[in-house]
C-alpha cells in the first residue's frame, strides 16, 4: 500500500489539496484528528491532549485498506507541534513514527505561500515559514521521500508526482 501524507504548517492548503486528490482518485482520506478533538475539547489544551490526539490520528490511519491511502497530516505533525510548543514529545508518538519508517510513505509538504486563513483552532500565523523548515528537516531526518508543494499549480504537480510513484510501486 502506498500512503500519501499531506503535511505542513497551519493554513498551507493541506485539506484543500487532500480533497482535490481524493476527488481525482476517487478515494477517501483520513482527516486531521486534532480538529475533531479540539472542536469537542476547545482550544485550551495541554501536552497530554497531544498524546490523545496522536492516538486518534493513529487509529484513523489504520482504517484505510486500499492500494492508495491519503492522509491529511500524520503523527509527525503532532511531534513537531509538541516539540515546538512544549519542548519535547511523548515517547509513544516517537516510537510509532519510528515504526512507520518501514512503510511505503510519500509526503506532500505544503509550503505556506498562500494567504493565511483565520480559524479558531490555528495558533501561529507568523511562524509558518519557520515551521515549514522544521517539517522539511524532520522528513529528511526520517528518510522519507517528499515533494514540496508550492506555487499556483499545486494540484497538477502533486497529481503528476503521485501518478509517477504509483507507476513505480
Amino acid at each position: 500500500m502506498l500512503k500519501i501524507i499531506v503535511t505542513g504548517p497551519e493554513s498551507s492548503g493541506k485539506t484543500t489539496l487532500c480533497k482535490e486528490i481524493s476527488n481525482q482518485f476517487n478515494i477517501p482520506f483520513t482527516t486531521e484528528y486534532a480538529r475533531e478533538y479540539l472542536k469537542n475539547k476547545g482550544v485550551n489544551y495541554n501536552q497530554s491532549d497531544l498524546l490523545e490526539i496522536a492516538k486518534g490520528q493513529f487509529i484513523s490511519e489504520g482504517g484505510l485498506n486500499q492500494q492508495l491511502s491519503l492522509q491529511d497530516t500524520d503523527l509527525i505533525t503532532i511531534k513537531i507541534w509538541s516539540e515546538y510548543k512544549y519542548g519535547n514529545c511523548d515517547n509513544w508518538i516517537l516510537d510509532q513514527i519510528e515504526k512507520q519508517k518501514s512503510e511505503n510513505r510519500f509526503y506532500l509538504l505544503c509550503r505556506a505561500d498562500i494567504t493565511w486563513e483565520a480559524d479558531p483552532l490555528r495558533e501561529n500565523p507568523d511562524s509558518r515559514g519557520e515551521l515549514f523548515e522544521i517539517y522539511k528537516k524532520e522528513l529528511e531526518h526520517l528518510g522519507h521521500n517528499y515533494l514540496i508543494v508550492e506555487g499556483e499549480k499545486r494540484m497538477e504537480k502533486s497529481l503528476k508526482k503521485i501518478c509517477q510513484i504509483k507507476s513505480e510501486s
